[in-house]
């Protein structure tokens, strides 16, 4: 399912929900516990878990773009800098799992915007697979996606 979106206030807003049949400790692991991080987002490194904190993004090139954590709730929210935008991961305690979101509030569409809405809804869908014991091949699942928010930008932007 597509993510939620929609044009805010002050640009728009990407709004994706997973239910996990997991506990919120163990998917708020998968999000902050860098051997469990590099499983689904191998670029990402937490350097300091707390408010104020640091992400380092691997550009791949032997340097690093340094997020800041600017919201963080032990097992419940984890907000970062993304470029310009915000990245915001929150977990609601279910009967049987939990509740997984994730809100990036985007400032500017941009071309690259459908390229990092199709990667975090993969890397949404890799974390419930590897919490599943199941593999995803994201090449494949990233160009089915892209192409989707490619149209669902457009509709949301116009």
């Amino acid at each position: 399912m597509l993510a939620n979106l929609k044009k805010g206030e002050h640009g728009y807003i990407a709004r994706f929900e997973r239910y996990e049949k997991h506990s919120v400790e163990k998917v708020w692991s998968m999000l902050t516990e860098n051997d469990k991080l590099a499983t689904w987002f191998s670029e990402l490194r937490i350097d300091e878990l707390r408010k104020g904190g640091i992400i380092k993004f691997d550009m791949q090139d032997g340097t690093f773009e340094e997020f800041t954590i600017t919201d963080f709730k032990l097992n419940s929210v984890l907000e970062f800098t993304w470029d310009k935008d915000l990245v915001r991961f929150e977990l609601y305690p279910e009967q049987d799992g939990c509740l997984l979101v994730l809100i990036e509030k985007i400032e500017t569409i941009t071309d690259h915007t459908p390229r990092d809405l199709a990667g975090w809804h993969v890397c949404l869908d890799v974390i419930q697979a590897l919490l599943d014991g199941r593999k995803i091949e994201r090449e494949e699942e990233w160009k089915q996606w892209y192409e989707k928010y490619v149209v669902a930008i457009k509709e949301v932007s116009v």
